[in-house]
């Protein structure tokens, strides 16, 4: 039987195993290369990309259906530039770091082969970041597309393979599936040629990476609450809000998903929101966009995610203005009673009303608890006291101040290391609170120089041993050196300049440069 008359399911499957086989042996290639080389290969692939991204952004929500062009763009960029930006003079290659004091010098060393899995709200712009941020500590990258988004995701690593091998890149370090299905993406995870796996995407998607028996960096799910103080710039808060919750029709994972407004503001904020294009829904209409954002079972429906609310108004059968930014829909408590206080990959916004910040708190904790725990949060607030209390209360990992929760918790509008999977820590089912990056998929070795004795007593024979030699290698007081011994190196650490030696020489023998 020929390939092409295998099922798509087997095809799949053989299509993993030819990748992870192809991508650790390239992997093994890469993983002699130079600082120099590894840096020329990924500004190449990022410049590629990031001249494309318009495009890519336009195939991205021609093949999902959800969001908005210009905003897919925009990710794309991100994703490319700003992220390479960010890694571009981080050291993975040789010599890291050198302490001298402590007689510890660190050597990075790739992980090996990485499997990114990637989801159909950010498809592309998620698979360039993995890509970069794996090949750039020498590591192999094999991208698994979402199946609804397998061929934007596919142009855009394409376009990276392109420009990485005409800059050097060993051929199969950096692949993409196309014959996607889940038995392929189990077998590419579970290969023995795969390494790590690093998973964006939906809860199940996520499971099923750490099940792996591989070490796997996940995100989990980001319920956001943002809370608006009576302290805040009202104005400045509104803005962000409703810019923020429609950017992209709310695709990303860390976009606000409930406000809970100070009692004393909420009419101001309510009135601004509302001019900026924020809809209010009434009782009947909220009834309607519950059926229609979730499923019977309370799941998240694919068919209303990414959308705009004129969209969302179609399949629910109501009617909203066709100004309309945004959806909002007054909730009275946090469960499964109120469907719409749990994450709405939407359009739509929960609003509550708190009298005071330590009110705010509480139900900004319920929020994260009802399926966001260790994700993110955000506050307006210019009362320093408050924003300290939220930051240092709050059961999140990213406490974004002042600013839109989808760009900030990315790290396009704050100072947070730029990335596309948003790790929750521990309490959200990962093993890391931070947003992944380069530092995360390198290895680092560490040559310790001696720089103490032994204690006297862990020279000492155990009771069973008889006649052996009595040394327990101390020096008495008064005593002469110990005697070196010819071919053993001298156990003080090295200073600096016998490190450079020691470095220039193995690099010469690699054939690598300094």
């Amino acid at each position: 039987m020929s390939y092409d008359e295998l099922d798509s399911d087997l095809r799949s499957v053989q299509e993993a195993r030819r990748l992870a086989v192809a991508a650790r042996a390239a992997q093994r290639e890469f993983a002699h290369a130079s600082q120099a080389e590894v840096d020329r290969i990924c500004a190449a692939m990022a410049d590629a990309v990031y001249r494309d991204a318009a495009r890519l952004g336009q195939l991205a929500t021609d093949e999902t259906g959800y969001g908005v062009p210009a905003h897919k763009r925009i990710k794309v960029e991100f994703a490319s530039r700003t992220v390479w930006e960010s890694i571009r003079d981080i050291p993975t290659v040789g010599v890291l770091r050198r302490d001298d004091a402590r007689g510890v010098v660190e050597i990075g060393w790739p992980v090996g082969v990485v499997v990114g899995l990637c989801p159909s709200t950010n498809p592309n712009s998620t698979a360039v970041y993995k890509v970069l941020i794996s090949v750039k500590a020498r590591n192999a990258c094999i991208i698994a597309p979402h199946p609804s988004a397998k061929a934007c995701t596919y142009e855009a690593v394409r376009l990276m393979i392109e420009a990485g091998e005409r800059a050097g890149m060993p051929r199969g370090l950096v692949g993409c599936m196309q014959e996607v299905s889940l038995p392929g993406s189990q077998e590419l995870m579970r290969h023995y040629a795969t390494s790590m796996i690093l998973a964006t995407g939906g809860t199940p998607m996520v499971r099923a990476a750490h099940s792996m028996g591989k070490p796997a960096l996940g995100v989990g799910p980001g319920n956001v609450p943002v809370y608006v103080d009576r302290s805040a710039d009202v104005l400045a808060a509104a803005t962000a809000i409703v810019n923020s919750k429609s950017f992209d029709c709310s695709t990303i994972c860390a976009t606000e998903q409930s406000v809970v407004v100070d009692a004393p503001v909420a009419a101001q904020l309510r009135a601004e929101m509302e001019r900026l294009g924020a809809h209010f829904v009434t009782p009947t209409q909220k009834a309607a966009l519950e059926r229609t954002v979730f499923t019977p079972g309370g799941g998240m429906n694919p068919g209303a995610v990414g959308r705009t609310p004129q969209a969302l108004a179609a399949l629910a059968g109501i009617d909203v203005p066709a100004h309309a930014r945004i959806l909002v829909a007054e909730l009275g408590s946090v469960g499964r009673e109120e469907p719409l206080s749990a994450e709405k990959l939407t359009t739509v916004l929960g609003w509550y009303v708190a009298d005071g910040w330590r009110a705010g708190c509480e139900r900004s904790i319920e929020l994260l608890r009802f399926g966001g725990d260790g994700h993110s949060l955000v506050i307006h607030a210019t009362d320093d006291d408050v924003v300290m209390a939220f930051g240092l209360e709050k059961p999140a990992f990213r406490i974004l101040v002042n600013t839109w929760g989808t760009l900030g918790a990315i790290g396009a509008t704050t100072g947070v290391m730029p990335a596309m999977t948003l790790a929750p820590g521990g309490i959200g089912g990962a093993v890391v609170s931070d947003n992944i990056t380069v530092t995360h998929l390198l290895n680092v070795k560490r040559l310790a120089f001696a720089l103490h004795e032994p204690p006297a007593a862990a020279y000492e024979h155990a009771p069973d041993v008889r006649g052996a030699p009595r040394h327990d290698g101390s020096r008495a007081a008064g005593a002469a050196p110990r005697p070196r011994v010819p071919g053993v190196p001298d156990p003080s650490p090295p200073g600096t300049d016998q490190v450079d030696r020691i470095v220039r020489r193995v690099l010469s023998q690699l054939g690598g440069g300094p």
